[in-house]
């Protein structure tokens, strides 16, 4: 009932991760992302722990392969879940229990990972990797092609409802956390059109948070 891709930029260190799925709000349970540290997707039958202790894995010192295998040691019900990871240096690792739904697959390439489940065909996964491979510019952009790409490809098997893309860099927050929870219409281009918005607004929202008295206008009736 979902797929995503899980990527680095190497130019800027930034991570983040892009998901899709048929199931509502997807990205609130399955997305994960630490600055200087990595980014991790928890999907198929979503255990939300997962990221955060794969992710405190990493942040300890161990590679993603690593950090994803020592969760798998301790989790529950690991035969149902997915886990995808990529780390600070750009390694991957992921896990797909043998009750994953439907179709499963995954790819992974340089700086990128990609898997789902109930999927339309084995496809998708490569699709997505070959995509953010072939693209370039912001990591935002890439992610965003990454999953046009997987749909285009066939996506999942029935229609996917719910969208996020979630990115950090340097500070302790994301710098973007764009979620569709729900729509009827196409979630991947509702996320799209929200990152395009937000895509220049962005660096000046990091600004606000760290010292409003650098900050451009905020744009709103009454700011002068």
């Amino acid at each position: 009932m979902t797929f995503s891709v899980v990527a680095r930029c190497a130019e800027t260190g930034m991570f983040g991760l892009a998901i899709s799925s048929s199931s509502p709000a997807v990205a609130a349970r399955c997305a994960y992302t630490r600055a200087g540290v990595g980014a991790v997707a928890s999907q198929n039958i979503t255990d939300p722990t997962l990221g955060p202790k794969t992710l405190d894995q990493m942040q300890q010192g161990a590679n993603a392969a690593d950090a994803v295998a020592h969760v798998k040691s301790e989790a529950h019900h690991i035969e149902y879940r997915q886990i995808l990871a990529i780390d600070k240096n750009g390694n991957t690792a992921i896990h797909s229990g043998e009750n994953s739904l439907g179709i499963w697959t995954d790819a992974a390439g340089v700086d990128v990972i990609s898997a789902g489940n109930l999927l339309a065909n084995k496809d998708v996964p490569k699709a997505i990797v070959s995509a953010f491979e072939a693209s370039s510019g912001h990591l935002g952009d890439r992610l965003i092609a990454a999953m046009k790409a997987g749909l285009n490809a066939g996506g999942e098997a029935g229609p996917v409802h719910s969208a996020g893309l979630q990115l950090c860099d340097k500070h302790a927050w994301p710098v973007a956390d764009l979620r569709c929870d729900w729509t009827e219409e196409c979630p991947i281009e509702a996320i799209a059109t929200a990152w395009d918005i937000y895509k220049p607004q962005m660096d000046a929202y990091v600004q606000r948070a760290l010292d409003p008295r650098e900050a451009p206008s905020y744009g709103v009736p009454g700011d002068e």
